[in-house]
């Protein structure tokens, strides 16, 4: 592995230049039944329920800092680690583990731009041996307000221009017409931009151009300059928007754990439609 640092969103072709070497692990977000079919070669399987936990109806939310430290070092991650993470969808669970890895402070990871999608869809080899990690020790992390946004967070800055909220659900529930929560609809002031206008369909779900993805964004109100939060039913999709943006140079970004399940379950929480 080469002494200059991986970026931040990694090309399926630098990988398969550069996925060898130590202080490198290559995690599977994917689904168990995806990894057993076919994986990168040497790609380690993470299942997406460890890095979240739940208390009905909130979903989504972030795990004790015991549980995080004890799921890295189950896959054989140090804080040394340079953690690479893909998954078979585009990059939702591979981005909520990366997001995890952002507000514990462990600095060194990448996604893979497409995920297997890209991978396999460009012929690229894959594997089906079942990858056991070699455990390692991991320390439990202090969790950092940076990057996480909680609901009290957003209510008391609901009326900041210097705060922009994206909402990465699909438009029924932005609209309030599909409900996956007691009440639909969305934060207000928030804009809707979908995580999958990020993909590229047409080549296997990289993403699109980072200038087009600025361009839309911009066109929404959500710039550089302010303090954006990403959010969604659980922090699964907005994950990748979260990702997306940090990859864009947005120096402000916050996640929302939780996201709908929170705010949508909650008696208090001002509602739009």
């Amino acid at each position: 592995m080469s002494d200059t640092p991986l970026p931040l969103v990694l090309a399926p072709e630098a990988l398969e230049a550069a996925r060898t070497g130590d202080g490198v692990v290559l995690v599977d977000a994917g689904s168990p039944e995806s990894y057993v079919k076919q994986h990168l070669p040497g790609a380690v399987f993470l299942e997406y329920a460890w890095i979240v936990d739940r208390d009905p109806p909130r979903m989504g939310l972030l795990p004790p800092p015991e549980q995080i430290a004890r799921v890295l070092g189950a896959l054989g991650i140090t804080p040394g680690t340079h953690v690479i993470a893909y998954d078979d969808e585009g990059g939702g669970r591979a981005a909520r583990l990366l997001w995890t890895l952002d507000v514990i402070g462990h600095r060194g990871f990448s996604l893979l731009d497409g995920g297997l999608q890209a991978w396999a869809g460009e012929g690229r080899p894959l594997e089906n041996t079942i990858r056991v990690p070699q455990p390692a020790a991991y320390p439990v992390p202090a969790v950092s307000g940076q990057g996480v946004a909680t609901r009290a967070d957003i209510l008391a800055r609901l009326d900041d221009p210097e705060l922009a909220l994206l909402d990465a659900r699909s438009e029924a529930e932005y609209s309030g017409r599909k409900a996956l929560a007691r009440r639909g609809g969305h934060i207000p002031r928030a804009v809707h931009y979908e995580w999958t206008r990020a993909m590229d369909r047409d080549r296997h779900l990289r993403l699109r151009p980072a200038e087009t993805l600025r361009q839309e964004l911009a066109a929404l109100g959500i710039t550089p300059d302010k303090e954006v939060v990403t959010y969604c039913q659980s922090h699964h999709r907005s994950a990748l928007s979260y990702i997306v943006l940090k990859w864009l140079g947005f120096p402000r970004v916050r996640g929302y754990p939780g996201s709908w399940s929170d705010w949508g379950n909650a008696a208090d929480t001002p509602v739009e439609t």
